[in-house]
């Protein structure tokens, strides 16, 4: 487990800030898939009583981010093919909708935002940051979900954001993946600048689909003995 700093912030409830902190450490990996949960631990490492961390280890339990197992007690949730696939599917069907969307609706001023965005994704590539490329990687499909101008779209696909970022992680923890992603990436913003919404579609299901294709491949070979 890695050192966990608690942000604070006074107008939330000490369980709140505490749910906060280790959900975030469990989606950036910090906190990794199958990690036991020890409350006296973590509150000696938070700087906080048990009973808070108790509460947020239920809450991350309702979000399907903790398991609870017999005689061991809270554990990070796997990364299943199961879960994996259920985020996928809604994913790739929002994310082609978002696409075509922004080839309707994008304005010049987002179509430099998207180029721009190719530049700094390949600076953070050259410069192997593992979380930078991951944030990189989500803003430029938040700016594509802003190009739509559809709120409840952005909002939905904003919710989902946490669960794709564990699997973003994953994706990219091999080097030679970080390229491919640039590579669509300039496949994606071509077609949404050239307003060819079948291209733009495409191209973005052939990006989500190869990335659940590969960490498939971890998932199964994790569970071979690798």
């Amino acid at each position: 487990m890695k050192n966990l700093d608690i942000a604070n912030d006074e107008f939330l409830p000490l369980r709140d800030i505490v749910f906060r902190n280790l959900r975030e450490a469990i989606i950036k990996g910090d906190l990794k898939p199958g990690e036991r949960l020890m409350e006296i631990k973590l509150a000696q490492k938070l700087g906080v009583s048990r009973t808070p961390v108790r509460e947020a280890i239920r809450m991350l339990q309702l979000e399907g981010l903790v398991t609870m197992e017999p005689r061991r007690g809270a554990e990070v949730a796997p990364i299943t093919a199961k879960e994996l696939t259920d985020v996928l599917e809604v994913r790739t069907a929002l994310e082609c909708l978002a696409a075509e969307l922004a080839c309707e609706r994008i304005t010049e001023e987002e179509e430099e935002n998207l180029r721009n965005s190719l530049s700094v994704f390949k600076e953070a590539i050259e410069k192997n940051e593992l979380t930078e490329v991951a944030g990189i990687d989500a803003h430029f499909h938040e700016l594509i979900y802003k190009a739509t101008k559809n709120e409840r779209l952005v909002q939905i696909l904003n919710n989902l954001r946490e669960h794709i970022f564990r699997y973003r992680l994953e994706y990219i923890r091999e080097i030679e993946r970080r390229q491919d992603l640039l590579d669509e990436h300039i496949d994606i913003v071509n077609a949404i600048l050239n307003h060819d919404k079948e291209a733009a579609r495409n191209g973005m299901k052939k990006h989500i689909e190869k990335q659940e294709k590969y960490i498939l491949t971890v998932i199964n070979e994790d569970h071979t003995g690798r």
